[in-house]
């Protein structure tokens, strides 16, 4: 009788619908026939993954893809993004707007990366831009970054491009990196937190120099990699660190010191949205693929691989 009687008790919500779920639990979840399942998995509009040839889904990811679904699209229709800057995404960004119009909001603030990454874990944007130290050592040092915050548990990792980073300069003083560390010119720098001050400092370090040496030389300090561009374009100073890209935008001379990864962390939420891979297919469409061999210094060869994740 015991028995007959607990059998009669509704299964939890824990056991019924198991953080991954499978077609039929999820189908049952959404109250949708296991077809219209596999169709949205088709479709890439629905939070899932394949292992050993069956699909699971992610409790927690349906639950926030309904969210992000609901009430007309409030938060699908719009995509903040924070961080590093740089003028090959600036212009993606531009094209983005120009094909959504107003049918969604898309909005980027160059913050630097690091007060980009508080703004992602606090949910104040959605997705940061990315960059610290050279391309070699990216996996590593990205994911340390990720990791000094509790959200980095829900984020993603997913490669943009790999781009080349140097010195930006007047072209009368173009020449070798050592000299140019050693002339007496006038220097803008970056903020701190700012990815490129991060390379800069390593290269200062490498040629057994700090940043203390240049603090005498330095008449200011640029928010964003464009202004420092923007300040020796104007003749107020005579070198600043920066890209390739960013120097032939603005028509000045160029001294390579490496090349870096430049990645997306985002929310896995955000990941399935349809902004995002917009983004992602403008990105690696062959106008933006010629646009970054006219601005020099990009390696577009990796757009929108998932590079990490908790």
């Amino acid at each position: 009788m015991e028995k007959l009687a607990s059998s009669s008790v509704p299964l939890s919500e824990e056991v019924r619908y198991p953080r991954f779920m499978n077609v039929r639990q999820v189908a049952d979840y959404l109250q949708l026939n296991e077809k219209k399942i596999y169709a949205l998995v088709n479709e890439s509009n629905i939070p899932a993954t394949k292992v050993t040839g069956k699909w699971l889904f992610p409790r927690e990811l349906i639950d926030r893809w309904l969210l992000e679904s609901s009430h007309g699209g409030v938060l699908t229709d719009r995509m903040a993004l924070a961080g590093g800057d740089d003028p090959l995404l600036q212009r993606v960004l531009a094209r983005l707007m120009d094909k959504v119009q107003a049918q969604a909001n898309v909005s980027f603030s160059g913050t630097g990366v690091k007060l980009g990454l508080s703004l992602l874990a606090r949910q104040r944007a959605e997705i940061c831009t990315l960059h610290w130290g050279p391309a070699e050592e990216s996996q590593m040092r990205h994911t340390a970054l990720l990791n000094q915050y509790p959200q980095h548990r829900d984020w993603l990792l997913v490669r943009a491009f790999r781009r080349e980073q140097g010195l930006m300069v007047r072209p009368e003083h173009a020449g070798r990196l050592e000299d140019l560390l050693q002339a007496d010119l006038r220097w803008v720098q970056r903020q701190d937190g700012s990815g490129t001050q991060r390379f800069l400092q390593e290269t200062l370090a490498r040629h057994k120099r700090g940043l203390v040496a240049l603090q005498e030389r330095t008449v200011a300090v640029a928010h964003s990699q464009r202004d420092a561009a923007s300040q020796v374009a104007m003749r107020l100073a005579d070198v600043a660190p920066g890209t390739r890209g960013c120097a032939t935008e603005f028509g000045l001379a160029f001294v390579p010191v490496g090349w870096e990864c430049f990645d997306f962390a985002l929310y896995r939420g955000v990941y399935f949205r349809k902004l995002f891979h917009q983004l992602l297919q403008i990105l690696e469409s062959e106008d933006s693929r010629a646009l970054a061999e006219r601005l020099g210094g990009y390696d577009l060869s990796e757009v929108g691989r998932v590079v990490w994740t908790a």
